[in-house]
């Protein structure tokens, strides 16, 4: 199935929830509608699905227009933060239902897998009511993926789970989605989750659509500032900078020797992932003084907020450290490292990587 959405918008009121987009995710491929809360993700998805209708705009499904068409008339599967189980039905015949409408084969080998891959095949002769949430999305999940609809919608499916149950079902549904045909499209707010799906990403801000590509690309070669910032966590570091001969002045600090595009305007902004900055310096690296305001250890990471003569930074240091408050400590970057927007928000230059962006 082709799904393509053509200068889609809706207004609620005197509100504006989503601006006109343009929007066709790879058929059989995952997207991932990458926004904070309110960026507009769950309303492009209600529109996709048929619970809404925009306002303008047309939702073409293989050549033809499916915008009046109600959720019933297309073939789809919805899984929300909000799980939803047929409550008079054990696991194994919510999960059997949609195979059951089908008139699948094999319908018992086919819950046993799903069941299996997503930890809950000791559960199956269960009702809902006597499982945990988690669990109890975990079996909603089941039951779409079973579906084997061409257009799976998946809003936030993961948020109710305990953090290292996510992590392994995350690898697992990438798999799940590499190996079928549907369309999947997937709303998050981590950015991390974004990366660990692959596929492509659309960044999404205030009902806007900033960004889409190949999620890899997306997040190495930002083209704005706003895109930079929903697609870093924590935030990019971003430093106000001016054009100098030579390179790029920091301001307060060092001057950076870059080379810069035609077109560089007077005023600049320094781009430097969490990951960029560290404490241990190499050759030809750049050094920022200052303070440890803060020190958080957050799984095998730990982030160090320092600041220093440009700002606050944050640093993401691999591995475990301890940093007294108020130590004095020296952050250290290279140039190569760096991204660079203009005075309008614009990347002007980006860390060259290989595969070419």
């Amino acid at each position: 199935m082709q799904l393509n959405l053509d200068a889609v918008s809706k207004k609620v009121g005197p509100q504006t929830w989503l601006y006109g987009l343009d929007l066709a995710p790879r058929s059989g491929a995952v997207t991932v509608l990458l926004g904070a809360t309110q960026a507009g993700k769950t309303s492009l998805m209600r529109i996709m699905a048929g619970l809404d209708t925009p306002t303008t705009g047309r939702v073409m499904v293989d050549g033809q227009n499916v915008a009046g068409k109600s959720v019933r008339q297309r073939d789809v599967a919805m899984v929300y933060q909000q799980f939803i189980n047929y409550p008079s039905l054990t696991v194994r015949d919510n999960i059997a239902s949609p195979l059951k409408l089908r008139g699948e084969k094999n319908i018992q080998q086919r819950v046993q897998a799903l069941a299996k891959k997503l930890h809950i095949e000791m559960f199956l002769d269960r009702y809902p009511a006597q499982l945990s949430g988690g669990q109890q999305q975990r079996v909603a999940l089941a039951r779409a993926l079973a579906k084997g609809a061409p257009l799976m919608l998946l809003d936030e499916p993961l948020v109710n789970l305990d953090y290292k149950l996510r992590e392994e079902l995350r690898q697992e549904l990438s798999e799940l989605f590499a190996a079928g045909d549907s369309t999947v499209i997937y709303a998050t707010t981590e950015p991390g989750e974004a990366l660990l799906l692959g596929g492509y990403t659309a960044v999404m801000d205030a009902g806007e659509l900033l960004q889409y590509g190949p999620t890899a690309e997306v997040f190495h070669r930002p083209q704005s500032l706003r895109v930079a910032r929903a697609f870093s966590d924590p935030p990019m570091n971003l430093i106000a900078a001016s054009l100098a001969p030579g390179g790029v002045q920091l301001e307060r600090g060092p001057l950076l020797s870059v080379g810069l595009p035609a077109g560089a305007t007077q005023q600049l902004t320094v781009g430097l992932r969490a990951s960029a900055l560290g404490v241990t310096p190499k050759p030809g690296d750049v050094p920022l003084a200052g303070t440890v305001e803060l020190a958080e250890i957050s799984g095998s990471d730990t982030f160090v907020h320092v600041e220093t003569v440009v700002g606050e930074l944050v640093a993401q240091l691999t591995g475990v450290h301890y940093f007294d408050l108020g130590a004095q400590i020296t952050l250290y970057f290279t140039v190569e490292q760096a991204y660079l927007f203009d005075a309008q928000g614009q990347l002007l230059l980006a860390p060259q990587r290989a595969g070419g962006y």
